[in-house]
């Protein structure tokens, strides 16, 4: 898996991409993408439709500096399981 932060990435400047890759086809449909900022959620992301199978892709407002977390919730096409997860990051001051 891959991921647009990268786990503990320090951005600087526009935070706007974020994308994750996974190592099967996902439902984006049913998948989620949320930053979060402690308990908090900051941005709802939509994942877009048109990216690969295995993407979820989202574009967020450029955020203010501190600690975030980007969570994932997806459903798998061939099980229909839900899987979550978390990648922490920071934006530079």
């Amino acid at each position: 898996m891959a991921s647009t932060p990268a786990a503990k990435a320090v951005i600087e400047g526009r935070s706007s991409e974020f994308f994750v890759r996974f190592d099967r086809p996902v439902d984006h449909v049913h998948s989620q993408l949320a930053v979060m900022r402690g308990d908090t959620v900051v941005e709802t992301l939509t994942p877009r439709l048109e990216s690969a199978p295995e993407v979820l892709f989202a574009r967020a407002p450029t955020l203010p500096p501190g600690d975030y977390r980007l969570h994932w919730s997806v459903r798998t096409m061939t099980d229909k399981k839900v899987l979550e997860g978390d990648i922490p990051f920071s934006v530079k001051q």
